[in-house]
């Protein structure tokens, strides 16, 4: 009996495995039925077209579409929910074609078979069938005028809308599938006397990476809606949902995924639910009875921060429960555990603190935040860009264990009285920080001459690490470690001297050699691998189970 349940433990993680996979690339979530777009009353919107005034810069009504000269692209929409869907697509058209067509590159080289991305794509199918029956009139209007624009390569795959519908349950299932949090992201806020001038400080990292393309063209977008509050949000081309953003009424939302269950069925996808704050709340209260209004079937932390209330709390949610965590300090840290003393003493929350690299993250956080000193915008985005462990331990570039996991697909920074904003450019945390002045965007409604939208008066200053061997080492080793993953052949000694203090130097060293039958030098990678910081559990098993399989030939 125990055999057999072992046996369907491991297949169903195998499955999860796979289904991960395709959630990542996204491309391939698609309806077993078919799904109807909403019924829209007005659509001669889509007769509208978009002016192209040159250099990338495009308006259409009082809409407007740039690309700055800071690598960010600028969007600024206004309308109803299918009429800034329409508009929204029109402008970014260009990038919600090549989104896809990333997703559809990187799936194919998760997952070569096209055989399980065929059969998969009816699993993550079954998942989302009830998917439209938890979203909003509104919000599905509004993916339907964007899904307009998507690309016409992808139909046997599904409708425009069902795809693009899909793409914003991806992060849901995925975490939820394989139980982890597709590396763990870190957001924190001061204020009171934890900040410099007592101004409330906000500031996360995005750590969500599927690949180095997904990350190429982020989009700070401003949506001034029919309803409600005005709000900016860091996107991607095809995506109506949020996972950081601020509003004009000073309220700020990130979020941060938890470890969840297998999940039987849809709801509404976070994002969504992020989106839905955003634009209707003004103050903690409105933004905890919008949470549990909404049925989810991950678990996600929301760290809100509101300028009207003058603090920041978590609002802790999972499919069955929501707590809300109150520091009642003037700071807060949020990595990937809860904290509120209900859902954060629950046995799935300790496994997570137990086993993945949540709590050292917090950790580190707190130390950071008690040794910084009172807090400014530039000590935030040096929080940020942190590279190290515990008392400053070298625990190798690019651990999940660190802050700072340089893989970040955006970096942001909010001041919520002011209505300032600052977002991270190329690469990952480490280039300028540029800012954005809510209310001297949302006046440029109407914008017809291109010209820089943010304020360089208040740019943050890229990061000096750029300019050091230890950067251009790291690049030698993501170069390196792409190259095994795509079958390639490397020099291993070059792959653990470009990246000595990391165990998955050790443990991608490690594997490669094992598969080339070379199970003496695997076997001391893996010995290597176990002396240093190493970020969870399962691949600390991992490399005692190959260490096991070696000493056993």
């Amino acid at each position: 009996m125990l055999k057999r349940k072992k046996f369907w433990r491991r297949v169903l993680y195998v499955l999860g495995a796979f289904v991960l996979l395709l959630v990542i690339g996204a491309i391939y979530i698609v309806q077993v039925s078919k799904v109807d777009p909403p019924k829209v009353a007005n659509m001669s919107s889509l007769q509208l077209q978009r002016t192209d005034h040159g250099n990338g810069f495009y308006t259409l009504k009082d809409s407007w579409f740039r690309h700055s000269k800071s690598g960010l692209y600028e969007l600024y929409v206004e309308g109803d929910p299918f009429e800034r869907g329409v508009i929204n697509g029109k402008l970014t058209k260009e990038l919600v074609v090549r989104q896809e067509d990333h997703f559809a590159e990187q799936i194919t080289k998760m997952i070569p078979s096209k055989f399980k991305r065929n059969f998969l794509k009816y699993l993550i199918g079954f998942f989302n069938r009830n998917l439209d029956k938890n979203i909003s009139e509104e919000y599905k209007e509004e993916i339907y005028g964007v899904s307009e624009s998507a690309s016409p390569d992808y139909q046997y795959l599904g409708t425009n809308y069902q795809r693009i519908l899909n793409y914003h349950a991806a992060h849901d299932i995925g975490h939820a599938v394989q139980n982890l949090a597709m590396v763990g992201c870190t957001s924190f806020g001061t204020w009171g006397a934890m900040s410099a001038d007592s101004t409330m400080i906000i500031g996360r990292n995005f750590d969500f990476y599927v690949g180095d393309k997904f990350s190429e063209d982020k989009i700070v977008a401003f949506f001034n809606p029919s309803q409600g509050h005005k709000f900016m949000t860091v996107t991607w081309g095809g995506f109506t949902g949020a996972v950081s953003g601020m509003n004009d009424q000073g309220l700020s939302v990130t979020i941060n995924a938890a470890k969840s269950s297998l999940p039987t069925g849809s709801a509404t996808p976070v994002s969504l639910v992020t989106k839905e704050i955003l634009q209707y709340a003004k103050n903690i209260k409105e933004a905890i009875a919008i949470a549990r209004s909404r049925k989810m079937f991950v678990s996600e932390s929301f760290l809100v921060a509101s300028a009207a209330d003058n603090k920041a709390v978590i609002i802790e949610k999972t499919p069955d429960d929501l707590d809300v965590y109150d520091p009642q300090k003037d700071f807060i840290v949020c990595t990937n555990h809860f904290q509120s003393n209900g859902l954060g003493k629950t046995k799935m929350n300790i496994e997570q603190e137990n086993e993945s690299a949540s709590s050292y993250r917090y950790k580190r956080m707190m130390e950071l935040l008690h040794t910084n000193g009172k807090n400014t915008v530039q000590k935030t985005i040096n929080i940020l860009r942190d590279r190290k462990g515990i008392n400053n331990a070298n625990i190798g570039m690019g651990n999940e264990k660190a802050i700072n996991q340089l893989i970040a697909h955006h970096s942001i920074v909010f001041e919520p009285k002011k209505l300032l904003v600052w977002v991270s450019t190329s690469p990952w945390q480490l280039g300028e920080y540029v800012a954005y002045d809510l209310n001297k965007i949302f006046a440029l409604k109407g914008m017809k001459a291109d010209k820089e939208v943010y304020d360089s008066s208040l740019t943050v200053a890229a990061d000096s690490f750029l300019l050091t061997p230890d950067y251009r080492n790291f690049v030698v080793f993501r170069r390196l470690k792409q190259r095994i993953m795509d079958g390639g052949d490397v020099n291993t000694d070059s792959l653990v001297a470009s990246n000595p203090e990391f165990y998955n130097t050790y443990v991608l060293a490690g594997d490669y050699l094992y598969k080339k039958k070379k199970y003496e030098e695997a076997l001391k990678n893996y010995q290597l691998a176990l002396t240093k910081e190493i970020a969870t559990k399962k691949e600390e098993d991992h490399i005692r189970e190959q260490i096991k399989k070696i000493n056993k030939k």
